[in-house]
């Protein structure tokens, strides 16, 4: 069986619609029957809490995978909604740089524990809003980098620093890492401010930008605190259909690289 696509989801800034992301567009692609898991990688466990599941404590979890306690095979929790599954987060994560500050080789932790797992044909690694030993395990693991930027001000904060940190990953860890694409989130057609950000990024990242692009809508924040995807919640909202029409383009960019 072929080796999964690995997409680390990540953003140095906090609150660009990150997790939302991961949540919606793997269940976006699950309903297109595609294999998914989830790995929670953020401490705040809001992938986790976002799918009706609770944070681990002590149990099995993407901390107790990382710190090689539990194999990730009988770690994994079934969502509930076919053909998704997750790896929950844990508040453990919290010290996780302290914890690997001095061992050899600990970038490579989450890379060896997903070795093992061939059965998904796509994986997604929520990281943090932060680039420490868990978003850099997460980008030596992936395959490819998808990145959320807001279209509000000081959109573009962090993302220099992300892609310095991209190519340092490249150029010591993992020189096959590759950016899948940039999604832009919480678009506000009414605002001006909105329509600047989205020309900006589109004129310096080009073609890298996905053509779909997130609204603000008010069914997309309020679908987590009922346990469920937007999808799940509300099919019919502006922002569910934009996930379904994100996933379709991502299977189109992996459509392309197949066929060179």
């Amino acid at each position: 069986m072929s080796k999964p696509t690995i997409f680390a989801v990540s953003n140095q800034k906090g609150g660009v619609g990150k997790t939302t992301t991961v949540v919606n567009l793997a269940t976006a692609l699950s309903a297109l029957r595609k294999k998914i898991l989830i790995i929670d990688l953020d401490p705040q466990g809001n992938a986790t809490t976002s799918l009706g599941l609770k944070r681990q404590m002590g149990g099995k979890s993407s901390y107790s995978v990382l710190m090689g306690r539990h194999k990730i095979q009988e770690s994994l929790l079934d969502t509930g909604i076919p053909y998704l599954y997750i790896l929950p987060a844990s508040q453990e994560l919290l010290g996780v740089d302290l914890e690997l500050a001095t061992v050899d080789g600990c970038q490579f932790f989450l890379k060896k524990a997903l070795a093992e797992l061939n059965d998904f044909d796509y994986i997604f690694l929520d990281c943090p809003p932060a680039v420490g030993m868990l978003t850099m395990n997460a980008l030596v693991s992936a395959t490819d980098v998808i990145i959320p930027i807001q279209c509000e001000y000081l959109a573009l904060e962090g993302v220099a620093d992300l892609l310095k940190t991209i190519e340092k990953v490249k150029k010591n860890f993992n020189p096959d890492l590759k950016i899948k694409g940039i999604c832009l989130t919480m678009y506000d057609a009414r605002s001006n401010l909105s329509k600047s950000v989205v020309q900006d990024v589109r004129s310096y990242f080009g073609s890298l930008v996905f053509d779909t692009i997130v609204p603000r809508n008010v069914r997309i924040p309020e679908a987590p605190s009922h346990g469920k995807p937007v999808m799940l919640y509300d099919f019919k909202s502006v922002g569910a259909q934009r996930y379904v029409m994100l996933a379709k383009e991502v299977l189109n960019r992996e459509k392309e690289v197949q066929n060179g």
